[in-house]
């Protein structure tokens, strides 16, 4: 097998295994007391925190660590609101921020805050005039991911964190994505990650809070970590965390090189190798090692089943997975096709042999997904001047395949009215549109549920 979803989880470091094995004899005591154990358990503790901050580029007092990313960021958000709730309860997040950091937003909104979303552009990333709009005398905090986690598109933190900067506004920024690289620039108030990202154990996170911001950490009070996060610190997990992030920035220069050219093979060959996919993302301003695309006419469950049985593993962001029937909410802010999305991630050593493998893989497992889902395959120009298509019931790809085999029965300038119910119908028709040169018209609701998508043939 081929592992390409270090976005999700990175394989564990050679590095981290090491210094788990070797804490987990070590650093089983607790640190907080002043026997010679507890010192150990200590001494331990206290160079990891040296060893992340010194990678994250902030003091040892001012990172913490957590039981996850996650928690990192709700805590972060919380105790942020909390410290600055004289300002106002106005929150600044952008539209493809991790949903944690959206979940954390809607509950703020829920319970009387408010909240500012900036969106992006088609490449996914945000326009630093939008968020210097965005910023009002009551803005309690601003919310900025380095780089995003479904296309790889790195964010202008250091911009977005200078006008903050000027406005009096914290910025948290997560960099789960992106710690790995390197540092994030710029000056930024808050900032999360999460071990599990880089090559260190999952069940580890952390938080900085720089000195001088207001924070007021949330629930229950616990000495622990000063306070900003409850519960017995998991030394090993730390140390193991921290050995692995200093491991891998060691190897960060040379890795991104050599992953970038990897990444780059995948975005210019698999347009050519397969019709009809729009690799999605900003094709510069890029981590090194992640390439999504988007595959027209294809359900990205079975795509994923079809390379995991071909020997790869993969993520997706599409519409149309077991776990969600709902686009990607990176890929719908975007504007982008969600069906048939695909999200490679190659963890550190991946050789060029194992992308040349996928490369000649993915389309035989495309075609064959097509094929099962009768997809068009030519579209002549037809005479018609309209044409409905009644794809009620139908769910992603299927109203747009339909769409497609349609579009070739009207003459150009006739216009095609697809009747759907399936709520991303809504993105991908306008993203299909987009794709392949037509008009999207705009969208008619019916008082049964659904709507009517018209398109107008322009080729």
């Amino acid at each position: 097998m081929a592992y390409f979803d270090a976005a999700s989880s990175a394989p564990l470091h050679p590095v981290a295994r090491q210094a788990l094995q070797a804490s987990l004899d070590e650093g089983w005591a607790d640190p907080s007391r002043l026997y010679r154990e507890g010192r150990r358990a200590r001494l331990l503790l206290d160079a990891a925190r040296e060893a992340a901050a010194e990678a994250v580029g902030c003091r040892a007092d001012e990172l913490v660590f957590t039981s996850s990313g996650t928690r990192a960021l709700h805590d972060g958000m919380a105790g942020a609101l909390a410290g600055r709730r004289r300002v106002g309860r106005h929150v600044v997040v952008s539209a493809v921020e991790h949903s944690a950091v959206l979940h954390s937003a809607a509950a703020h909104e829920s319970d009387g805050g408010s909240v500012t979303e900036v969106g992006v552009g088609r490449e996914g990333r945000v326009a630093v005039a939008a968020y210097a709009d965005a910023l009002r005398s009551d803005t309690a905090l601003a919310c900025l991911q380095s780089a995003n986690h479904e296309v790889g598109t790195v964010q202008p933190v250091a911009e977005v964190a200078h006008l903050c900067r000027e406005a009096g506004v914290p910025l948290l920024v997560d960099a789960a994505q992106s710690l790995a690289w390197g540092p994030v620039e710029g000056d930024w108030s808050l900032l999360t990650g999460s071990a599990h990202k880089w090559g260190g154990p999952a069940g580890v996170g952390i938080l900085v809070v720089r000195k001088g911001v207001r924070f007021a950490a949330q629930g229950p009070a616990d000495e622990r970590e000063s306070g900003r996060a409850a519960g017995f610190e998991n030394i090993p997990g730390i140390v193991a965390a921290a050995a692995s992030l200093r491991a891998v920035r060691a190897e960060a220069a040379g890795e991104a090189a050599r992953l970038r050219e990897l990444t780059e093979r995948i975005r210019v060959r698999v347009p050519e190798l397969v019709p009809d996919v729009e690799v999605v993302g900003d094709p510069e301003r890029r981590l090194p090692h992640l390439v999504t695309f988007s595959c027209l006419y294809v359900d990205g469950e079975s795509v994923l089943h079809g390379l995991d049985r071909s020997g790869f593993s993969v993520s997706s962001g599409s519409s149309c997975t077991s776990s969600t029937l709902t686009p990607s909410h990176v890929l719908r802010a975007m504007g982008v096709v969600s069906e048939g999305n695909v999200r490679v991630s190659l963890p550190p050593g991946t050789e060029a042999g194992e992308v040349e493998r996928f490369l000649d893989v993915l389309p035989g497992v495309v075609r064959e997904v097509r094929e099962k889902l009768g997809a068009p395959v030519t579209s002549a120009a037809g005479a018609a001047e309209s044409v409905t298509v009644d794809a009620l019931g139908l769910s992603c790809p299927l109203p747009v395949i339909e769409l497609a085999k349609a579009i070739g029965r009207v003459r150009v300038g006739g216009t095609v009215s697809v009747v759907a119910d399936d709520e991303v119908a809504a993105v991908d028709i306008p993203a299909w549109c987009f794709t392949q040169g037509q008009e999207y018209v705009g969208a008619e609701p019916r008082p049964r549920g659904g709507a009517s998508y018209v398109v107008r043939r322009l080729v």
